[in-house]
């Protein structure tokens, strides 16, 4: 095909003649859009379990209708469901999420599109773009649930023995419309077997299953402005009954380009191919982002003192549960002491789950499946002790102490204005260090614990100061490096944490700041476990953009706030914690949103990851409070609930790449 046959007239003087692919790898098909000097071309094949074996495939096909091959091609790009899987040493390659491929790809097909439906096997997304560059505004999808997608279409016509091209035509022949109300594909998948053997006719089933998966896909155009000029992309764009189906419910006609639309994702990953073909600053850019400090020796630090625990016979072992927990209790006590906050694979999640509520957050079943799994380090403590906030935290240290290990919980109030509050507190930190003294059969001098809270104050003073470096345009640590310095302060022993902070101060003061722009992305929400860097990876090593700050309780927050010294030690250590960055599960929770916003503004980050373990008592339920103080600042904010058991990684890597996408077009396209 002629460019100029397919490409909407408007846009068709911007598609250069440099040579590119544009490959898109969904689940059921891939699809390959080829742009060779005023010519187009398309194959499609379906999707294998080799996701290179398959792209493979697929560039024979394309190459022989072109008459050309690999070598021929300046530049690839790769979208959909099995991207990350494609490589191509010998040609520059890059992958960009389906979101923003499709968009791009509408776009070029005709000018004016303003909303897109993208319909795949297993996924459905509502797309809003701007019609004047075909970049994406706003996003919505439904990654969690088969129902309205091509995989449940095809289910439900093999249940009617039709054909996936048959069902659709079926069901514009329906004579009534047969309600099919559940919600869940494997109950809708019911509902369908018992229309049939009512004897509800196949055409009547047709119809009521396509406007059911209809109304679940208008769900996700009802969260972004549905505007005319409307396309409808993927896999499914050629499902007449489904076209139908959304035309009747939206009262809009759905625009029919040029190009068959399933190779729209494909289309728009070539026009990104020339454009990053045309590009001269990437390597500057990729040497800029890779000028971070090397921490390992940290990370080998960390490990190193964790053995230490495990095989020192002389000093009494300490577990705690919470950053609420007086720590310089524990070191002036001479107690060797870990907070216990590992992330657990699924198989020590399941043994949590064996003692603890299903309900429960992945991090309060790994903690007791780590002891369950007779883990070295959990095994060799001689006590667990909680400043408990949550209720699940709380219900976790009772299930230590009748399993596994003596267990000792103290009250956190929930308020800290009164000073009655504050006296209860300053109570119970005078009973955690009698019971301290209990567990060593040593008496603590106020001396020694005065010594020990200001050598604590010192060292987050300065895991503070190192954090501030990240304030600079070219933060000389990542986030991730970041959380392995509050790992440290909660395993290595204080004494040896001044020198070894002090080093890594003066290694990142010696790393140059620039001009260069870059995205700076904030963390925010619950716990991010120890080992629970998913995200962060994602973030700061597939897509390359910069996380500045933390507001978390094992990131930057409990060692933002520093409490005046007074003349008790004891109400000085009750002031110091309840006065930190508080725990969403503390009263107000305006003080916990307020701290959040201002983080976000003293970073000047461009965006807020807002995460949280799904079950989360404290953060899954006041996660709307949060969001929207973003928002009411101007702060773009994508929210993920997670758990441990990775099944979830590919939709979280779609939807963070989709919103980094987003952030760069939006912050003026040189960001990075």
């Amino acid at each position: 095909m002629k460019i100029e046959e397919v490409i909407d007239s408007v846009l068709v003087g911007e598609i250069s003649d440099i040579v590119v692919l544009g490959i898109d790898i969904g689940s059921r098909n891939a699809k390959a859009v080829l742009l060779k000097k005023g010519e187009i071309f398309t194959a499609i094949v379906a999707t294998g379990v080799n996701m290179q074996a398959t792209s493979e495939e697929l560039l024979e096909e394309i190459f022989e209708k072109a008459g050309m091959s690999l070598q021929d091609i300046k530049y690839i790009v790769g979208t959909g469901y099995g991207r990350i899987s494609l490589k191509f040493p010998d040609v520059p390659t890059d992958i960009l999420t389906e979101i923003s491929c499709h968009a791009m790809g509408a776009h070029y097909l005709n000018s004016g599109t303003r909303t897109i439906i993208d319909i795949g096997g297993q996924d459905a997304k509502g797309i809003q773009i701007d019609p004047q560059t075909g970049k994406v505004i706003k996003f919505k999808m439904n990654d969690k649930c088969a129902a309205g997608t091509g995989r449940f279409l095809e289910k439900a016509a093999s249940l009617l023995d039709l054909g996936l091209s048959e069902f659709g035509s079926a069901s514009l022949r329906a004579e009534k419309e047969l309600d099919v109300s559940s919600q869940c594909v494997v109950f809708a998948e019911s509902e369908v077997v018992s229309l049939r053997a009512k004897g509800e006719a196949s055409e009547d089933i047709a119809a009521g299953v396509h406007f059911a998966s209809a109304r679940r896909v208008i769900s996700l155009l009802n969260q972004i402005p549905l505007e005319a000029d409307l396309v409808f992309t993927g896999g499914v764009s050629n499902n007449v009954g489904m076209k139908h189906a959304l035309e009747q419910l939206l009262g809009h006609p759905i625009i029919v380009p040029r190009l068959d639309m399933v190779f729209a994702g494909a289309l728009g990953a070539a026009i990104y191919a020339q454009r990053l073909a045309e590009e001269t600053t990437r390597t500057r850019k990729q040497e800029l982002l890779a000028h971070k400090a090397n921490l390992s020796d940290l990370t080998r630090k960390i490990e190193e003192a964790e053995v230490s625990i495990i095989e020192r016979l002389d000093v009494k072992k300490v577990g705690y549960l919470c950053t609420y927990t007086p720590v310089e209790i524990l070191s002036a006590a001479d107690v060797a002491y870990t907070r216990l906050g590992k992330c657990g694979l699924p198989n020590v999640v399941a043994q949590g789950e064996t003692i603890v509520k299903s309900v429960f957050c992945d991090v309060t079943k790994s903690i007791i499946g780590h002891f369950a799994a007779k883990d070295p380090l959990y095994e060799a403590l001689d006590q667990v002790a909680t400043f408990y906030t949550c209720d699940s935290m709380r219900a976790t240290a009772d299930a230590i102490d009748n399993y596994f290990k003596p267990t000792i919980g103290y009250v956190v109030p929930r308020g800290s204005e009164k000073e009655a509050v504050r006296n209860l507190f300053r109570q119970q930190i005078i009973n955690f260090k009698s019971d301290i003294e209990t567990l060593t059969g040593k008496p603590l001098s106020v001396e020694k614990v005065r010594e020990h809270i200001n050598l604590h104050k010192k060292i987050r003073r300065l895991i503070k100061e190192i954090s501030e470096l990240r304030k600079r345009n070219n933060p000389p640590i990542s986030g991730a490096d970041f959380l392995e310095i509050t790992r440290a302060y909660r395993t290595i022993p204080p004494e040896e944490q001044v020198s070894i902070l002090s080093d890594i101060h003066n290694r990142l003061l010696n790393i140059p700041d620039d001009d260069f722009p870059r995205l700076r992305i904030m963390i925010a929400g619950g716990m991010m476990a120890d080992g629970d860097r998913r995200i962060m990876d994602l973030l700061e090593k597939d897509l390359g953009v910069n996380v500045v700050v933390e507001d978390h309780c094992t990131g930057l927050s409990p060692f933002y706030y520093e409490t005046e010294e007074s003349g008790d030690p004891w109400q000085e250590l009750a002031n110091s914690y309840l006065d930190q960055a508080p725990c969403a599960r503390q009263f107000p929770l305006s003080k916990r949103i307020d701290f959040s916003a201002l983080l976000a503004k003293e970073y000047s980050v461009d965006a807020v990851i807002f995460t949280y373990l799904k079950f989360c008592p404290c953060y899954g339920m006041t996660k709307g409070s949060f969001i929207k103080k973003f928002q009411d600042t101007g702060i773009p904010v994508l929210e993920l609930d997670t758990d441990y058991s990775q099944g979830d990684t590919g939709q979280i890597n779609t939807r963070l790449e989709a919103f980094i996408e987003v952030l760069k077009e939006t912050k003026g396209g040189e960001k990075n």
